[in-house]
């Protein structure tokens, strides 16, 4: 496990990380949201013992991760751009890290070079950026560490290849229990994949939540009321987030489980009703407009 406690960073006058606390648990994908310019690249790198904390604790497995190779062993950090040495090749790379990493997996690490179309002697320099990505992610993934901490790996690739990383991610985590920790600036890349997921703004934890129980406590519901009353009699006592209306149709966003929605809107006369999924953009819109915060503004224009 993976516990940050009122972590801060300064450069000179910025204050690029702001009192962040955050659990990530073993074996869940954690998704770490935000603006460039949130801290997300701060936070993995103070994580990743990079850089020195100003104030606050990072520990992985009960151990503080700064100047401590025993933490280090279990970590791999993909930066936002991937340092390789100069004029070196897959295979060159594949050496190093396997001196670094005593379960580095290098028969896994060729058999996915071939499946991702990387020639394993060819110089990195004339590499694409995707390319780059790939190839920082094959090398990562194949150190066979506990944690993953990658820096907008996704950024780059093409939707094919992002579902291959994203598929590596599933098969790594149920044969050894990896635990990625992604920061993206884009919510929906990590849609399909993430278990919890924080938002960070302007330094700090904006918001921390389990998605599974954001999923089955925030409800969408569409309807059309036989008249006044009946409405009220359904929203009676109910937290209601956001409300549309387009002539007689209703469109709430509600704080409920959908079996009490389904049990009270079944005592009411209705021309029809209906509970929708919500996708976790419109979650998040729900619960940062809650606390004062437009997220489209934030992380989705």
């Amino acid at each position: 496990m993976i516990e940050i406690h009122d972590l801060t960073k300064n450069f000179e006058q910025i204050r690029a990380v702001d009192n962040v606390s955050v659990t990530i648990r073993e074996n869940t994908v954690f998704g770490l949201i935000g603006t460039n310019g949130a801290g997300k690249s701060t936070v993995l790198r103070m994580l990743a013992g990079v850089l020195k904390a100003d104030s606050g604790t990072v520990t992985v497995d009960d151990l503080p991760v700064y100047d401590n190779v025993e933490a280090k062993k279990r970590l791999f950090f993909i930066a936002d751009e991937p340092y390789f040495f100069a004029n070196a090749n897959a295979q060159a790379m594949e050496r190093y890290y396997s001196g670094v990493y005593e379960n580095f997996d290098r028969e896994e690490f060729y058999q996915y070079l071939e499946k991702f179309g990387l020639d394993k002697n060819r110089k990195i320099n004339t590499f694409s950026k995707g390319m780059k990505r790939q190839l920082a992610f094959l090398l990562g993934v194949c150190a066979h560490t506990r944690y993953l901490l990658c820096d907008e790996v996704l950024d780059g690739l093409d939707p094919v290849m992002r579902q291959g990383v994203k598929s590596i991610f599933a098969k790594e985590m149920e044969e050894r229990g990896l635990t990625p920790v992604i920061a993206s600036h884009n919510l929906r890349e990590l849609e399909d994949i993430c278990d919890h997921v924080g938002l960070l703004h302007k330094g700090g934890v904006l918001l921390s939540r389990d998605l599974e129980d954001m999923k089955c406590n925030i409800q969408k519901v569409q309807c059309v009321f036989a008249n006044v009353e009946e409405e009220l009699k359904a929203l009676g006592g109910l937290e209601v987030l956001k409300k549309e209306q387009r002539g007689s149709l209703r469109t709430y966003t509600v704080r409920s489980t959908r079996e009490e929605i389904e049990a009270r809107f079944a005592t009411v006369d209705t021309v029809f009703y209906e509970v929708l999924p919500l996708s976790l953009e419109e979650i998040f819109i729900s619960e940062t407009e809650v606390v004062g915060y437009d997220i489209k503004k934030l992380i989705l224009g």
